[in-house]
């Protein structure tokens, strides 16, 4: 992991955005923003509960993720699950389900 490099992930609709470090998932960076209420469930890929859709293209990698939660359908589309999530560039996400109704309030 390249401490030094970190990468800028903008959530949608609210442009609020925040630094992910070289190598961690987006779910633990998102999680330093220090604000309350964003549902974090088992971190391991199965909840489900941290579902995102990747906007843009943006370069990423994912670990192993339920099928379950994230089929092969889904995952080609961009979604995936933040606590799998790795970026490797910029990137725009859309939180989906209750992350997304926790984000907005």
């Amino acid at each position: 992991m390249n401490e030094s490099r970190a990468y800028r992930i903008t959530i949608a609709d609210s442009d609020e955005d925040f630094l992910c470090k070289d190598g961690q998932n987006v779910l633990r960076a998102m999680e330093r923003l220090g604000r309350k209420g964003i549902p974090v469930g088992c971190r391991g890929g199965g909840c489900g509960i941290c579902r995102v859709q990747v906007l843009d293209n943006g370069r990423y990698r994912t670990l192993k993720m339920s099928r379950a939660q994230i089929s092969i359908q889904d995952e080609a589309s961009g979604m995936c699950l933040a606590c799998k999530l790795i970026p490797q560039g910029d990137l725009r996400i859309q939180p989906l389900g209750l992350l997304r109704k926790k984000l907005n309030n």
